[in-house]
């Protein structure tokens, strides 16, 4: 039907569905933007950004951790400057610092094994941010921690 349009919720969710196969547990990674309200199904809520967003008081973000270490360099940052032309090379060059610091992602590893997960952004853009790759990211290295790999009979 022409002129139709079609909504989506305003933070992207999708359930990890092997994760809750596995156990009796069904774990969700949604990215929220700050200036979305906090749920109570958001669980562990991470700020996932270097610079604290404008205009937000830190008292007004619930969140459980502030984890600058898993956000792009600034470098990064500064060179995406949130560009969808660069899109396909700052997932390159951000999973590439994500694999160089493997303990910057504890917090949230962590917090998925216990429940769902709510990784805070500020960009306006909710396709070609950080945290969308970051998402990715994780969900891949839960999925590898769900289905570890099989010693092969040499």
């Amino acid at each position: 039907m022409q002129g139709t349009r079609v909504t989506y919720p305003p933070a992207a969710t999708i359930a990890l569905e092997e994760a809750g196969k596995k156990g009796d547990r069904h774990t969700m990674i949604k990215l929220t933007r700050v200036y979305e309200p906090a749920s109570s199904a958001d669980g562990a809520r991470y700020l996932v950004e270097r610079l604290w967003p404008r205009g937000m008081k830190k008292t007004a973000l619930r969140i459980d951790g502030w984890l600058k270490d898993v956000a792009p360099s600034t470098t990064l940052r500064r060179w995406f400057n949130h560009d969808p032309k660069k899109w396909g090379e700052f997932q390159r060059r951000y999973r590439r610092e994500l694999n160089a610091n493997p303990d910057a992602l504890r917090p949230i590893l962590n917090g998925a094994q216990r429940g769902n997960v709510a990784l805070v952004y500020s960009s306006h853009d909710a396709e070609h941010n950080n945290a969308v790759v970051l998402k990715e990211y994780v969900e891949e290295k839960l999925e590898k921690k769900s289905h570890p790999p099989r010693n092969s009979a040499a």
